[in-house]
């Protein structure tokens, strides 16, 4: 079934998700599809390639004469792109498929990250880096759609499947950048794409051809999604939060200053307490507290942090730099289900138009935080970070009426309802059958 229709082939008798859903068999999360594992394998080391640079931003600086605020143009540029592309992520899969949109997108990552490796300026390596974040934004919105399609075990279980990848990505993708990038700062990149190809052959031998959905998707639906006052919330909201995340990734290695493998180390501490947190603390947390609450919490303790890691000396630095990965794996999962479930648009253009907002903050917070520091001083981009933050936890607060969904349907992976202010709707209840990130 295409990820993007359920309601092409019986959409409307599609069993709740914790029953397995559309007919797949049951399964525990673990049990799937060699398809499902191809993409997911494919997702980790897509999502590798964001935080891939980080501990190489020096190297790269040294490497190619270049200053800091011209080697953080790497995220600026990737991040740009990805923005632009989410409204085009729909429009392709709809009318190509989700396992063509896939290959599309992986064949475009494997040819720009090969192409940075070989980058002789700066300018070069943001031009390839730009490249490579359309690749990645056709590739990584499609990716869910497509594990919850091939999933064993329902939607629960696919989305716990995904934030895994997505966790083991970001936490890996500095480790191996460090590790390569110890020898050259070129290597890291040649690594992706090399990864990037083996995800494609792997794709291209398990995942079947999909149908493609009975309704297309226009470039301008995503933006038109977001007329709906949840989605444009939780998108501006997302959107301040972004750049304190962004200024954690981007900025921080300059300011810690260390060498490739210690820089590594720190951010992959960083990734693993992201990975716990976004799959298995945020949905107790949520459960205990409510969606809300908690993100309007985790907002305010990443402005604490934040402001602490700018003020504190080189080891509080490091500590603060690491403990920010629990908060951004807590808001990155409400954030998520957010975006998925607040708004009546099928998910994967709510979660386009939601994605096109929040990007922008991310292309924005690289290059800005290096001006801020030449403007100021090296504290005072942390001051913006903490201070974006709680305007985020602010937007949750005044627009918490938009942002609660006076129904639910979807389960936790451990069966227990989520609470009724966040629960994204049942595929049935839209004709959508996947939720796209």
């Amino acid at each position: 079934m295409d990820p993007l229709d359920a309601g092409n082939q019986g959409g409307a008798a599609r069993s709740a998700p914790d029953q397995g859903g559309g007919g797949r068999r049951e399964g525990g999360t673990l049990r799937q599809p060699k398809a499902v594992w191809a993409t997911a394998g494919a997702c980790v080391v897509a999502f590798m390639g964001i935080g891939l640079v980080d501990p190489i931003l020096p190297s790269i600086a040294q490497g190619l004469h270049a200053t800091a605020g011209q080697v953080s143009l790497l995220f600026t540029s990737y991040f740009l792109i990805t923005a632009v592309a989410m409204l085009l992520t729909g429009f392709v899969s709809s009318r190509i498929g989700g396992r063509k949109t896939l290959l599309v997108g992986l064949a475009l990552v494997v040819v720009f990250a090969g192409l940075a490796g070989t980058s002789d300026s700066v300018g070069q390596l943001v031009g390839f880096r730009a490249g490579w974040g359309l690749g990645n934004a056709l590739f990584v919105s499609t990716a869910l759609a497509v594990i919850v399609g091939a999933a064993a075990g329902g939607s629960a279980a696919a989305i716990l499947l995904y934030e895994s990848a997505l966790g083991l990505g970001m936490a890996c993708g500095p480790l191996l950048g460090a590790i390569l990038g110890n020898i050259s700062w070129r290597y890291p990149f040649f690594g992706t794409a090399t990864l990037m190809a083996i995800g494609f052959l792997c794709i291209t031998a398990f995942l079947k051809e999909q149908p493609k959905p009975a309704r297309r998707t226009s470039v301008l639906d995503p933006l038109r999604a977001l007329g709906h006052g949840g989605l444009a919330s939780a998108a501006a909201s997302a959107f301040f939060y972004n750049y304190t995340f962004f200024t954690v990734l981007a900025f921080t290695p300059f300011v810690l200053n260390m060498t490739p493998y210690r820089s590594g180390a720190v951010f992959f501490a960083w990734g693993v307490l992201l990975a716990v947190f976004s799959v298995a603390v945020a949905p107790r947390m949520q459960a205990r507290f409510g969606s809300l609450k908690v993100l309007g919490g985790s907002l305010v303790l990443l402005a604490v942090d934040v402001l602490v890691l700018g003020y504190g000396d080189h080891t509080t630095a490091i500590v603060c730099t690491i403990l920010s990965g629990a908060f951004i794996g807590m808001n990155n999962t409400v954030y998520t289900e957010l975006a998925l479930g607040v708004s009546d648009a099928p998910r994967p253009v709510a979660s386009a138009g939601y994605n096109f907002v929040r990007w922008f903050a991310a292309a924005a917070a690289p290059y800005f935080a290096p001006k801020i520091e030449e403007w100021s001083d090296i504290h005072v981009p942390f001051v913006v970070a903490a201070v974006t933050a709680v305007v985020g936890a602010v937007v949750v607060v005044v627009r918490r009426r938009a942002l609660t969904l006076p129904h639910s349907r979807l389960r936790s992976s451990g069966g227990t309802p989520m609470t009724e202010e966040l629960q994204p709707r049942h595929a049935a209840e839209d004709g959508v059958g996947v939720f796209a990130n």
